[in-house]
């Protein structure tokens, strides 16, 4: 299933040679659905606190959970997304540990028996090689609540007690922080694809658990020791940085990983120690007596396999094979389902490598300056279109087109609406345009002259002349009649 063994991961050089990053990731996904797992009380995010707790969330004596249905295909659509093993029968276990936010005294998870088996992720990389990340479980689980520390004194929020939880679990095969990044993206974005979590990691409803160890090549797995609760891509990669570094020192200086759980400081890019870590028979996991397994049957699974979404592999196959654009731009597009919806839209009925290379390139730019999301923008799929459209038809050049796109993007509005009032339609009167090159060459003898025996030096007088038309020129026409002007 995976090809980890077959290439060299991330190496950190020590004193005693170079030693091998093995990495292994916990995402904890929250389930889109608008009821918790077990109760109806709802997931909606910023509520006051403890305004979204049920009986059951708050654990009080008598209350029985239910299964919430929706939950359960959730989690059987993203397992078929992550091209792995639906298991027909699951059972729900106890998993006791005791915290203020976690009133029952146990977490409802699976264990031993999970909805979802083995599966596999395919992660391309930047420099354009794909790997196979394994899964090697998924199961559902509650979330607990949250605790808040202020002074002397601690405040719980019960309200993400109960919310669903997907937990995914990779097999030890991440060899870089680099492939860690990239397999948390694809990710992100197969889930996104599938509505099955809507993957904000600001808000907590996508997490990950970082499992990191050291070993050198061909050697058995080291000790690993588990950062909790990372919730930006960045510093996932930042905490297996410095925890890798920190493991190799350590034991280079003569000392001991110990089996722990870690917390990473963004602010000072380090992780310490949270708690010793715990193994699955510190939790005495039993199956909890509320429950009974829970069992469908393979129809359940064959629908909803009949109404999955086309996801980002498939959607980079069809953009590569049918549309004609490259490896490196499908991929790009594909990354974020908002933007290939984006691009779609705007393709339609287009030269879809010209819009591709206007979304990846003015709009991407854009975007990253200003710092607004694509749902933010002022520019639609739709007026990007048009502003194409403009260029196809010769109404304005690529460089006039450019300053349109600011105008539409920092206050918005219809292309053409922006061209017509604005005056920036192109010049495409040939005796207009025929002036210009006449005055430009007049003003340069010397360079006109130099054109007969360096040919490309026309390149500069295209230039002029768009600076003195002031960008409305037809490109084509001016090249045309400088050819004909300063080679004859």
């Amino acid at each position: 299933m995976s090809n980890m063994q077959e290439r060299r991961g991330q190496v950190i050089q020590g004193v005693t040679g170079d030693w091998e990053v093995v990495v292994g990731l916990e995402v904890h996904a929250q389930v889109a659905s608008n009821a918790k797992l077990f109760s109806g009380a709802p997931t909606t995010f910023g509520a006051g606190p403890n305004e979204n707790v049920s009986l059951v969330d708050a654990a009080m004596p008598g209350m029985l959970p239910v299964i919430n249905q929706f939950c359960v295909e959730q989690a059987i659509r993203t397992g078929l997304g992550i091209n792995a093993k639906i298991n027909l029968k699951s059972v729900f276990d106890r998993k006791n540990y005791f915290y203020p936010d976690l009133p029952a005294g146990y977490q409802i998870s699976q264990y031993k028996d999970p909805i979802v088996g083995e599966g596999v992720v395919t992660v391309d990389l930047a420099d354009g090689q794909s790997v196979d990340i394994g899964i090697e479980r998924l199961h559902l689980e509650q979330d607990a609540g949250k605790s808040t520390h202020e002074g002397d004194h601690s405040l719980v929020d019960l309200n993400r007690a109960g919310v669903a939880l997907m937990e995914i679990v990779s097999k030890p095969d991440i060899r870089s922080s680099e492939e860690a990044a990239a397999y948390l993206q694809k990710l992100r974005a197969i889930l996104r694809y599938l509505g099955t979590c809507d993957g904000n990691m600001e808000e907590g409803s996508l997490r990950a658990d970082v499992n990191v160890s050291v070993r050198k090549s061909g050697d058995p797995f080291g000790t690993r020791c588990e950062i909790k609760n990372v919730n930006s891509i960045r510093f996932v990669a930042a905490a297996i940085d410095y925890e890798a570094r920190r493991q190799v020192d350590l034991i280079e200086d003569g000392g001991e990983v110990d089996q722990e759980t870690r917390l990473f400081d963004p602010n000072t890019g380090k992780t310490r120690t949270m708690r010793s870590k715990e193994d699955a028979h510190d939790y005495r996991y039993f199956p909890d007596p509320d429950l009974l397994p829970l069992e469908f049957d393979q129809s359940v699974v064959d629908e909803i396999a009949r109404n999955l979404p086309e996801l980002p592999d498939q959607k980079k196959a069809r953009f590569i094979e049918e549309l004609g654009l490259s490896a490196y731009d499908a991929g790009v597009l594909v990354s974020e389902k908002e933007t290939a919806d984006f691009f779609e839209e705007a393709a339609a009925g287009r030269d879809p490598k010209i819009v591709a290379n206007w979304t990846t390139g003015e709009l991407f730019a854009a975007l990253n300056k200003s710092g607004q999301s694509l749902s933010d923008c002022n520019v639609s799929a739709k007026q990007l279109g048009a502003l194409i459209d403009l260029i196809a038809d010769d109404t304005i050049s690529g460089r006039i087109a450019k300053d349109v796109f600011e105008i539409m993007f920092e206050k918005g509005g219809n292309p053409a609406e922006i061209v017509e009032e604005r005056g920036l339609k192109q010049v495409t009167d040939t005796s207009e345009i025929e002036a210009i090159v006449d005055q430009v060459i007049a003003n340069n003898p010397d360079k006109a002259a130099e054109v007969k025996t360096k040919p490309k030096a026309i390149g500069w007088f295209v230039g002029q002349v768009m600076q003195a038309s002031g960008g409305k020129a037809n490109p084509k026409a001016v090249n045309e009649i400088l050819k004909r002007k300063l080679e004859s």
